[in-house]
């Protein structure tokens, strides 16, 4: 075999394989074109009013516990407090859940904001952090069953008759602390009297309805003070009204700690004669 004709057979076999390869590229079904991902349109959102940190039973709320926090609109519900701007709901049935939440707000805002409207108020109900603050877990002054959130637990609210002389002038405030002393004439007919402490170191938490005082008020003269007692020690109070006028003796800031109870033993006062060079005077001693 001459060198032309095994040239010619090697390049017929080249040309051979490159008609293979070119026929099975034809023949192979081509990639799809690359797909841009496009970003889903985003969800409406509401600002919801919640609860700042964990706030326990009996907690006064201040400004500084609330805060606001986005929530879609669709996951809103009509008892929570949104800060009034509704937007425009895509899904279906969120606008009507979305204007409840409005009217949830606007029913305690008054002239104020929802902040503002809650500041004060006591926690009724557990509220964990990020928690949305709704009417039924908090309670304001004013509203059905305040004062058994404001009583610490194992105590109880006794009020007692008080006039401006026997309630330190009027300059006892909610929230002040007092000691209750009652004076009784001596036993056996004697010109003496008793003074005793019934009760020390109360909280007042009420002076008629005012459970909190004035803004800038620096007295408050009413017929009642609600005092909060130890359910064990309610009788004494109770007692000391039947026997008669009980007077508040309020305690210095300073002096406000320790425990609340029944006070200890009476102070007797007698009166006794003194004779000199004729002439008789009577003094009280104890």
């Amino acid at each position: 075999m001459g060198a032309v004709r095994i040239a010619i057979i090697v390049v017929a076999g080249v040309a051979a394989v490159a008609l293979a390869f070119l026929v099975q590229g034809m023949m192979s079904p081509k990639a799809p074109p690359p797909q841009v991902a496009v970003a889903a349109p985003p969800k409406p959102m509401a600002q919801v009013l919640v609860a700042k940190t964990d706030l326990g039973v009996g907690r006064r709320i201040t400004a500084a516990d609330l805060t606001w926090q986005a929530w879609p609109v669709e996951a809103l519900n009509a008892n929570f407090i949104t800060d009034g701007a509704a937007p425009a709901p895509e899904p279906a049935g969120a606008e009507k859940v979305a204007k409840k939440a409005v009217k949830a707000a606007e029913s305690v805002m008054g002239q104020n904001g929802p902040i503002q409207a809650f500041e004060g108020a006591l926690v009724k109900e557990p509220l964990l952090a990020n928690e949305p603050i709704t009417s039924r877990k908090v309670i304001r002054a004013g509203q059905t069953g305040y004062m058994a959130v404001v009583l610490q637990p194992g105590m109880r609210a006794v009020a007692i008759p008080v006039t401006a002389e026997t309630g330190a002038g009027g300059f006892i405030l909610p929230g002040d602390r007092v000691d209750v002393l009652q004076a009784r004439a001596a036993e056996g007919g004697g010109k003496g009297f008793t003074t005793e402490l019934l009760m020390s170191n109360l909280r007042v938490l009420a002076i008629d309805q005012l459970t909190e005082p004035v803004a800038d008020a620096k007295t408050a003269v009413g017929a009642v003070a609600t005092l909060e007692v130890p359910a064990g020690d309610a009788e004494v109070l109770a007692r000391g009204k039947a026997q008669g006028e009980m007077v508040l003796a309020l305690r210095s800031y300073a002096d406000i700690g320790g425990p609340s109870g029944r006070g200890g033993p009476g102070r007797a006062e007698q009166s006794v004669r003194i004779v000199r060079a004729g002439t008789t005077t009577e003094v009280a001693v104890r």
